[in-house]
């Protein structure tokens, strides 16, 4: 379950082009850089989510790792 009275927030807006500006509060908080990738991905109608591709990546090496060892 989410903890939201310790979790960063802002409000934000989609642009004409689709863009989306991240709340300067979270990219502080995530050490969020001009450039770095994210995973976006959506669940149901009413959630969108973002994680550092960086950070997926690394543990989906950990998970396939995990599985290659299991064998």
């Amino acid at each position: 379950m989410f903890d939201f009275k310790n979790m960063p927030c802002g409000i934000t807006s989609i642009g004409e082009r689709g863009q989306v500006v991240i709340p300067v509060e979270i990219r502080e908080k995530l050490n969020l850089k001009k450039g770095e990738k994210l995973l976006v991905f959506s669940k149901g109608d009413n959630f969108i989510g973002m994680v550092k591709a960086e950070e997926m990546g690394k543990h989906l090496k950990e998970m396939l790792s995990k599985i290659e060892g299991d064998k």
